[in-house]
């Protein structure tokens, strides 16, 4: 064997190890996978039941009220003079999504139950993520004032439009729609959220101290509601009615609407000669989905073991928009220097 072979073959590991460090997964997304595995081996029922759909109820006001006193007034007011990037990425949260999500349902109606496809069309429907959205711009070398502004705006009018855009969507699915459930969106998100908010002058910089702390109870808060969500379902027998084939469609359908959303995003914003850093803020708040946000309005929104299926698609697109945005992301970066590099003399960004 030559030296170069034996230095080839040495290398392999670690080019396979570089790469899979790249894939690194979410320490939520693994958090969100055991809770819903301990929720099929050891479902809570009965008594146990009725305590941790309580606590749950609970948690969801407590988190929508810290959401509210974080929510900081300067920084929205800092991006918001990018109303041509504000307005692209509404649409691609509000309009674009919810037209993908009817389209792959015309075409392939029988790909999944319909209990997933209501699911789906749920995600559609969401608002994005502030925390994930603000990071992968960040990361990207993007517009991260305008992408506060986006996503804490997605986020407060998704209070709003999800129940209204996804009362509209479940009905041309040709499925009911509790209007009620708007009211319990209103009582359970919207009140504490505008009751932290108005209390931010005065609990606004503890919450700000307590940042990374707050975003633990957040996640935890989730996670409860998520594992008494799946516990009500598996004692329903959720997993003897979605087969393993129906899991697989349901994958291959997230992924497909992450694709087209990004591809979609990612053209419109170099046709439309928004700046690269503007760009990177439209991809990632445009394409990401807000599981914080979604997960509570489900649980207002759907009871009981329905809820489970219901929230599938919300958990697998979050894993897929963690994974693919990271690497997004991190290749935005690298091509930044490049693109400055190559840019004639004295042309400027185009700033919106």
């Amino acid at each position: 064997m030559t030296i170069q072979a034996k230095i080839s073959k040495r290398g392999r590991p670690g080019v396979l190890i570089g790469f899979l460090g790249r894939f690194q997964p979410d320490g939520f997304v693994l958090a969100l996978i055991g809770t819903v595995t301990i929720a099929s081996l050891l479902p809570c029922q009965g008594t146990g039941a009725v305590i941790f759909h309580a606590g749950g109820s609970f948690a969801i006001a407590s988190l929508f009220f810290l959401q509210g006193a974080r929510l900081s007034r300067a920084a929205v007011a800092a991006g918001a003079k990018h109303w041509r990037l504000h307005l692209v990425i509404a649409s691609t949260t509000f309009a674009l999504f919810p037209l993908l999500g009817l389209g792959l349902l015309s075409l392939a109606p029988h790909a999944l139950p319909r209990s997933l496809w209501l699911g789906v069309l749920f995600v559609c429907v969401l608002p994005s993520t502030v925390q994930s959205s603000i990071a992968l711009t960040s990361i990207a070398g993007g517009n991260v004032a305008a992408a506060v502004c986006s996503a804490a705006g997605s986020n407060l009018a998704g209070l709003f439009l999800t129940p209204i855009l996804f009362g509209l969507v479940s009905r041309l699915h040709g499925s009911a729609f509790n209007v009620a459930g708007i009211s319990q969106v209103v009582l359970q998100l919207l009140v504490p959220f505008a009751a932290g908010h108005l209390l931010r002058p005065w609990i606004g910089a503890w919450a700000e101290r307590n940042r990374s702390i707050l975003a633990l109870t957040d996640r935890g808060s989730i996670l409860l509601i998520v594992y008494a969500a799946f516990s009500a379902s598996v004692v329903q027998g959720l997993w003897q009615q979605l087969p393993f084939v129906g899991l697989t469609s349901l994958f291959l359908v997230d992924g497909t609407l992450l694709a087209a959303a990004l591809l979609i995003m990612t053209t419109a914003s170099r046709v439309l000669g928004f700046a690269r850093s503007d760009e990177s803020a439209i991809v990632f708040c445009g394409s990401q989905k807000s599981v914080v946000s979604g997960i509570p309005i489900a649980s207002t929104l759907i009871a009981g073991p329905a809820l489970g299926p219901f929230v599938l698609p919300i958990m697998i697109y979050h894993s897929m928009q963690l994974l693919v945005c990271a690497w997004l992301a991190k290749r935005y970066a690298r091509l930044a220097p490049l693109a400055l590099s190559i840019r004639p003399a004295g042309q400027m960004e185009a700033r919106f």
